[in-house]
């Protein structure tokens, strides 16, 4: 139940970062309008690709876990692990980019909003991240069954809520004008 109350919030808290974000766009058309012209849209698609997929994983874990596989849900709590760690790394080398190209938190709105929720949203993913490390060790140490796996669905649950949040994300910085 506790986990419901951490996404409530989690989703609260990006509720009112995607109304700073609109209201900054209501503000600055122009700046909205040309920013994402300048950000590396290969970057936000392949950390997408690398969420979406890590997803699939903790949904294969899940059911391999209901199925007592607790081998194969470790492989692919695993996975959701290596490829979610996708994401920091593609988001560090898009940011050295990113500096190099002038683009930094003070070349306009459109980029300090940019940089705010993209940084927050990586900071829940490394909480996701720590959560899946964790459920791994447990699972290997054969703490998850398929009568008892409600922390290994929690942890699923939060990795999709991160998937969710940057699934809105992406479009507004990367495709929208």
């Amino acid at each position: 139940m506790g986990i419901w109350v951490g996404i409530f919030c989690v989703l609260v808290e990006f509720l009112l970062l995607f109304i700073v974000y609109f209201i900054a766009r209501a503000h600055n058309p122009e700046a909205f309008l040309t920013g994402p012209d300048k950000l590396a849209t290969l970057a936000g698609t392949v950390i997408t690709l690398f969420l979406l997929t890590s997803g699939y994983c903790m949904v294969k874990a899940v059911n391999a876990i209901r199925c007592d596989e607790h081998k194969a849900s470790l492989r692919w709590i695993l996975g959701a692990i290596l490829l979610g760690f996708g994401y920091p790394i593609v988001k560090y080398f898009e940011i050295r980019w990113n500096i190099a190209n002038g683009i930094d938190g003070q070349a306009g709105i459109f980029y300090t909003v940019y940089y705010y929720l993209t940084l927050n949203h990586l900071v829940h993913v490394s909480w996701g991240l720590l959560g899946l490390i964790w459920i791994a060790v447990r699972t290997g140490l054969g703490g998850y069954s398929s009568q008892n796996h409600s922390g290994l669905e929690a942890a699923a649950l939060y990795w999709h809520t991160t998937d969710i949040i940057w699934l809105a994300i992406f479009p507004f910085f990367y495709i929208l004008r």
